[in-house]
């Protein structure tokens, strides 16, 4: 999301799921049960809108090059049909005619701001004509005789009529930007909204202005997107002004104004109607289920993360598992797979940065460190920042490990801090090694960490202090995860050369075996529950589950994210193993030996 800048949502014409974009993702959700989700990935840059075909068998989607994607939905693969580079800037909204031959793509762009052309073959049908500067919004009039609108940064409102289509004329009631323009599904009359915070209705065949919605303003706020009901009698607008209006298409009067909050974040950028729900989106991200019974009070908010996601861990309570990831924006989201909604639970913002792990300690805290300097305690039965457990470092922490008793191990980028009931004990500074990572062995005796030079430090846990054991454990390269096998029986060290290497804890941390298989430096490290297997990661966007009895038994799963490297790994048991990414998105995988 981007203030002051429209959501253009799209839905799906059997009414069944809505579609939106994040980053290079665009999301397909189930409109009933939105923790039903399938994404495309298949974009190389942002894509700014996404648009069903009204058969329902194609998604047409568009970035900020200005190249169109037209894809299958029927496939899981979302196998692409055709791609076109309609304009040559960033794209704003697409529509089709209803016999899903035809498209009009429109936006930023250099010779040309909108394009219409035959969806099989790229051929122009005309032009959208009328505007000096990018065009904000277009629309197609669902029934023949075909009409086109579009509204742009000039104020202006275009009418055009074909095919091949010609401009026809103008209307400049309007007098900020028109951020959004929409034919009624029966094609009698389209709406347009400015940020001037004015609706206008005109008549869908001749292009002539009907009425004004509210009188002279709609909104105090600008008006980023309106949608029309599917009976053609009522339309829903959303606007800066954190409202979101459902209005009477006769009368132009309102009928019914949502309130959704105080908060900047609370502006509503965009909005959708859908069968019986209405949908709105605000600056923040959550998508609003409104309850026209309840004004004041959505039926359901679907929150998640917009940015990439940094780290992920799980954790079992009463039998039930959690997830738990966290982005660069510094939200942690907890995600709880007992309840078949997925409902999201923000925690709010603690961390006002990038989080770089978490795990979960005996006391059921999540400690978390973050790019902001600290290590946060947070109860996982109150979910509340608590503003007393902070640990303020003086460096940059990069990993955090911990181990019963209340020990907690950070390392950070020239220290390493033991922390115990949530207080520094001890730091080892001026070492003449980079720290990378670390962990604590399950028994809490010993401590180990890795540096940018390939070797593996030992340090025994003395009450309150580190001390070291004088040993180093070699790795081929620089090391870039670790941790201890459940049991503790087993040490796993990944290093940028591409290599996972075992030890054997009670052999004296001798080498058990290396395992190959990726093409790029692994990232991330997770043991199964079973202690027979484990997952790694790496910069080759894969991820291998391998066995330790056996080096050459390996699942691969190539591409679980794609375009992004998965950033993070966790197990829910010995089947389910829990992915992230920069895609803003946690993927489940279920895992059969």
């Amino acid at each position: 999301m981007e203030r002051g800048v429209a959501k253009v949502l799209g839905g799906d014409p059997k009414g069944n799921n809505f579609l939106y974009t994040n980053g290079k993702t665009v999301v397909i959700r189930n409109i009933d049960n939105p923790s039903i989700a399938d994404i495309y990935t298949e974009h190389p840059l942002q894509v700014t809108v996404a648009k069903y075909a009204p058969s329902g068998f194609y998604i047409a989607s568009g970035d900020v090059s200005g190249k169109i994607r037209i894809w299958d939905t029927t496939q899981k693969e979302h196998l692409l049909k055709y791609e076109y580079q309609p304009i040559a800037g960033k794209v704003r909204d697409i529509a089709w005619t209803e016999d899903s031959k035809r498209m009009a793509v429109v936006g930023e762009g250099r010779e040309k701001y909108g394009a219409v052309f035959l969806w099989d073959s790229g051929s122009s049908v005309g032009e959208v004509g009328g505007h000096a500067k990018s065009i904000n919004s277009v629309d197609l009039k669902p029934s023949r005789p075909y009409r086109l609108v579009s509204g742009g940064d000039d104020s202006i409102v275009a009418f055009s009529e074909g095919p091949p289509f010609k401009f026809k004329l103008t209307n400049k009631d309007h007098s900020r930007f028109v951020n959004c323009v929409r034919f009624s599904p029966d094609g009698s009359r389209f709406a347009t909204a400015g940020a001037d915070g004015v609706i206008i209705l005109f008549d869908g065949k001749t292009g002539e202005k009907v009425c004004v919605l509210g009188g002279e303003k709609a909104h105090s706020g600008g008006v980023y997107a309106v949608s029309w009901s599917p009976d053609s009698s009522q339309l829903i607008s959303a606007s800066g002004d954190k409202t979101v209006k459902l209005w009477d298409a006769s009368s132009g009067a309102v009928v019914t104004t949502f309130t959704m909050g105080n908060d900047v974040m609370d502006q509503q950028l965009g909005c959708l109607w859908q069968k019986d729900h209405l949908i709105s989106v605000s600056l923040s991200g959550n998508i609003n289920y409104l309850d026209r019974n309840n004004p004041d009070k959505p039926l359901r908010i679907v929150k998640g993360h917009s940015k990439s996601i940094h780290c992920v861990t799980t954790h079992r309570t009463d039998g039930r598992a959690t997830i738990y990831s966290a982005s660069h924006d510094g939200h942690i989201n907890i995600l709880s797979c007992a309840c078949p909604k997925l409902q999201w639970l923000k925690l709010g913002k603690g961390h006002t940065n990038q989080v770089n792990k978490m795990v979960v300690d005996e006391s059921d805290q999540l400690v978390s460190c973050g790019m902001d300097d600290t290590v946060r305690f947070t109860s996982l039965q109150t979910k509340q920042y608590s503003a007393s457990d902070v640990v303020k470092l003086d460096s940059q922490p990069k990993c955090v490990s911990i181990a019963p008793g209340g020990i907690t191990l950070v390392v950070c980028i020239d220290l390493v801090v033991l922390l115990k009931d949530k207080k520094k004990v001890f730091t080892l500074e001026n070492m003449d090694y980079e720290p990378e990572t670390g962990a604590v062995h399950p028994g809490g005796t010993t401590a180990v960490v890795g540096g940018s030079d390939g070797k593996v430090r030992l340090y025994s846990v003395q009450g309150s202090s580190l001390k070291d054991e004088g040993r180093t454990l070699d790795a081929t390269g620089r090391i870039t995860s670790m941790a201890f096998s459940n049991d503790g029986a087993y040490l796993a060290v990944t290093d940028e050369k591409k290599v996972l290497r075992i030890f054997t804890v009670a052999d004296d941390y001798a080498i058990k075996d290396d395992f190959y298989g990726h093409h790029a430096k692994i990232v991330s490290v997770a043991w199964c529950p079973d202690n027979e297997h484990l997952a790694t990661s790496g910069m080759d966007m894969m991820v291998y589950i391998w066995t330790i009895s056996d080096s050459n038994i390996r699942i691969k799963i190539p591409d679980a994210h794609r375009l992004h490297h998965v950033t993070s790994l966790a197990w829910i048991d010995a089947n389910t193993l829990v992915t992230s990414s920069y895609d803003a998105c946690v993927k489940q995988w279920t895992i059969q030996y």
